[in-house]
């Protein structure tokens, strides 16, 4: 998917909600765990309930990778589905990957080509050549951690190199590598007031921000700061609107609370 196709469908849906599907068979509504793949399951009945209101959904892979090769072939169905029946949402593969030269290569082919994933993140601790192998992928996107919203960011990620914060020079160098038209950035939503700093050095890149809701980060204060002429925002929510409800009518409430973001963005873009 091209960056233009996104902002295209982020304005037909008056939407930039990503959703990020984290599935915890502990979570989940019990009556799923009878069937076969319940976690398909699970993500099958929030994807026809909710894509109407979002334009991504995001799995985090460990979510997966932890239940084995039922887990791993619980996230190839579940893409699949996505790509098969609702082509226009934008795919993330939350992998946070980062190797150097062939590894990440592989590691490309896996969410890209085998797994068909518009986007995967990566960490950029090892430099360019753990990055660029991933932006040689045409129309694919690589999401870089940049300013994340744990707390053991500030060990890093804000200290000083000379008179400039890590994070800032991490995104400075970030644009001057092969194919760095193909980054996207993530930055957590519980550092709104970081998101104008960020946007003096990547003003049009997408950042994808997670933290919004259950993590305490602010929509309003994040599109403050963080909106940029193409929308260049991607909000992620996950556990506020997956686990909403855990008896027989999970989806339906995923939706309603999908949708209480999705008015506000839309309110947000009408301004």
């Amino acid at each position: 998917m091209t960056t233009e196709e996104l902002v295209s469908q982020i304005n037909q849906k008056k939407s930039f909600l990503c959703i990020g599907l984290d599935v915890d068979l502990n979570k989940i509504p019990v009556h799923l765990l009878t069937l076969e793949d319940p976690i398909f399951e699970f993500n099958k009945a929030i994807i026809d309930a909710t894509h109407h209101l979002c334009v991504a959904y995001k799995p985090n892979t460990a979510f997966y990778e932890a239940y084995g090769l039922k887990g791993w072939q619980a996230l190839e169905k579940t893409i699949s589905y996505i790509n098969k029946k609702y082509p226009e949402i934008f795919t993330i593969a939350d992998a946070k990957r980062g190797d150097i030269g062939n590894t990440s290569t592989m590691y490309a082919k896996a969410f890209f080509d085998d797994l068909a994933f518009d986007s995967v993140t990566v960490a950029p601790y090892m430099g360019k050549d753990s990055i660029e192998p991933f932006l040689a992928f045409k129309n694919k996107h690589t999401i870089m951690l940049a300013l994340t919203s744990n707390e053991g960011a500030f060990d890093f990620q804000t200290k000083k190199m000379g008179e400039k914060e890590l994070y800032k020079q991490v995104l400075e160098t970030s644009k001057n590598w092969k194919n760095a038209e193909n980054l996207m950035y993530v930055v957590g939503a519980t550092k709104a007031e970081y998101f104008k700093e960020i946007r003096k050095i990547v003003p049009t890149s997408f950042l994808l921000v997670p933290g919004v809701g259950a993590q305490g980060g602010n929509l309003q204060d994040v599109c403050k700061y963080g909106l940029s002429e193409n929308i260049g925002l991607l909000i992620n929510s996950s556990r506020g609107i997956i686990y909403a409800s855990n008896t027989s009518d999970f989806a339906q409430v995923a939706a309603i609370k999908a949708q209480e973001l999705q008015q506000e963005m839309a309110a947000i873009l009408n301004l």
